[in-house]
């Protein structure tokens, strides 16, 4: 028999003001906190949250993230922490940010608390970090033994946050069940390292229906910068349950064809992870040969969130067949996600999926 594995965080708190609370709940984990955030954010909620440390006693250090998620900036942000004698990381921020505090963490080899300042990827909650070159250019998956001690969203921040980010980590938690069923068909394993359990499935398919029920309202909402019920489901939907779903549930094309844009240089770079995975879950839809109402189902909720679903929208309209070849080889090469969909496709495969891609929503 095959093994299942289903890791989580060992607690998710979400709510409107819940970064107020943060000191009573790091004050459980850790006396000397190393914050990690980037300056804008900090802007944002650092009074909110140096406020609640003082007010448990915690002897804080504050590091300015750097912008990018590679191990150069692992390192610099460590050799911090170990002077401050920190015994809890804490990353405040988007993706990168983040999977920086996870890393910073494994490296002190304390515990982790991350709060995400938009629902705008479902890094939060796993027990990986994507790490970078210095340059931008996507290197490898790190694996840590343990998911965060604690992932707290205040959802009055996410929710100031631009709209364009709510719609991304919505295109990002909507490849979650078409990865995870993919994983399930192959019979292959899920980043957690065994089999899908019942449990990541049911997870993984709430996600997809969260989204196409409550998204366009959501989104509509957070334009505005307003907290409904509907914001609330996304949000969970956005952290919480693709978080869960992609780890135990697995990943397949969307994200390898996200890995795959990477390599190219140019505009493409200006786009959000979310709008690139969107653009890789079409393709996966493609290669899997699913009938074309329900491609357009995709495409239609894609455009209602302003996601991109052509070429030109990807700044790739101008990109040669060979760019896109290019792409196809880096999401179908040895270790790539594509592996769980089908170890058969090759980069021509992907290649002609992002072109009818392009046609089908033209």
């Amino acid at each position: 028999m095959s093994t299942i594995v289903f890791r989580s965080p060992s607690r998710y708190i979400q709510g409107k003001g819940a970064l107020k609370s943060i000191g009573v709940y790091i004050k459980e984990l850790g006396q000397k906190p190393l914050l990690i955030s980037d300056e804008i954010v900090w802007g944002i909620t650092g009074d909110t949250i140096t406020n609640s440390l003082a007010t448990e006693n915690l002897e804080y250090q504050y590091v300015p993230f750097h912008g990018e998620a590679s191990m150069n900036e692992v390192n610099r942000i460590a050799e911090i922490g170990k002077a401050h004698s920190a015994d809890i990381v804490i990353g405040i921020g988007g993706g990168k940010t983040l999977d920086t505090a996870k890393a910073t963490a494994d490296t002190l080899d304390v515990k982790v608390v991350i709060v995400p300042s938009a629902a705008s990827t479902d890094a939060p909650t796993s027990a990986l970090s994507v790490i970078y070159t210095d340059e931008g250019v996507f290197e490898a998956y790190k694996f840590y033994n343990k998911n965060p001690d604690l992932v707290l969203v205040d959802t009055a921040v996410v929710a100031k946050a631009p709209a364009r980010l709510f719609a991304s980590g919505i295109a990002d938690a909507m490849a979650t069940w078409v990865e995870a069923r993919a994983t399930i068909d192959s019979n292959s394993s899920a980043m957690a390292g065994g089999k899908v359990s019942i449990a990541a499935k049911a997870i993984a398919e709430a996600c997809e229906q969260t989204l196409l029920q409550y998204g366009i309202p959501a989104y509509k909402a957070v334009q505005k910068g307003m907290v409904t019920r509907h914001v609330e489901a996304v949000v969970e939907a956005n952290t919480l349950l693709s978080g869960i779903g992609f780890e135990s549930g697995g990943l397949a094309a969307a994200h390898a064809i996200h890995n795959g844009f990477t390599v190219l240089d140019g505009d493409i770079h200006h786009l959000t992870h979310g709008e690139k995975v969107a653009y890789g879950t079409l393709v996966q839809l493609v290669l899997e040969l699913h009938p074309h109402e329900e491609i357009l189902k995709y495409i239609n909720f894609y455009r209602e969130l302003g996601l991109p679903t052509t070429l030109k929208d990807l700044h790739l309209e101008n990109a040669s067949y060979e760019d896109l070849v290019k792409i196809g080889a880096a999401s179908t090469k040895e270790g790539e996600t594509m592996g769980n969909l089908s170890p058969e496709i090759t980069a021509d495969d992907v290649a002609n999926a992002i072109i009818t891609v392009d046609q089908l929503s033209k």
